[in-house]
């Protein structure tokens, strides 16, 4: 997950680097939502801080012997806004912690930019890959006779996720 920090501080520099990664971001709606984070925390921060002092008061008021209905009242309405506003401030959170979770990581300035992963350059390479005999056989092939079974798991919850059938579920 990239710091929260970092997109505030250098969005169009974050925007500019994942477009190197043919990933567009939507500084637009991150603004927004952060701009409205800020205000619901900033009102929230108020809110509190004004409910204590009311809460102050009422002590105050009761311990001269006052009536502090009225401010009491003050402080429930006061209770009810914050609520609203601690759930919608809790909402927009969610969905920038969701925004921010969505975005890939960012590449180094020293990768090259190419149009597909064609374009890509070995840049080492750790031993000899084995020659075998045979055919060598992906984990599909392999796996589909034994139960794993792709297509269904692809059906349901998305791509890269089998069920497990037979004798290799029960294992």
């Amino acid at each position: 997950m990239l710091d929260p920090q970092l997109l505030r501080k250098d969005l169009e520099s974050v925007k500019a680097r994942l477009a190197t990664r043919k990933f567009e971001l939507d500084a637009d709606l991150f603004t927004q939502l952060e701009n409205e984070r800020k205000q619901l925390q900033a009102g929230t921060e108020e809110l509190q801080a004004k409910r204590n002092q009311l809460a102050k008061a009422i002590g105050m008021k009761k311990g001269k012997g006052e009536d502090a209905s009225a401010v009491m009242a003050q402080v429930a309405g006061i209770g009810d806004e914050l609520k609203a506003s601690a759930e919608r401030l809790e909402a927009i959170q969610a969905e920038l912690q969701s925004m921010v979770l969505g975005i890939p990581n960012l590449p180094q300035d020293d990768v090259p930019v190419g149009p597909d992963e064609t374009a890509n350059v070995e840049v080492r390479r750790w031993g000899t890959p084995k020659a075998y005999e045979f055919a060598v056989k992906d984990h599909v092939d392999l796996g589909t006779p034994m139960g794993l079974d792709f297509d269904t798991g692809a059906l349901l919850s998305g791509a890269r996720f089998v069920f497990l059938r037979g004798a290799v579920a029960r294992l």
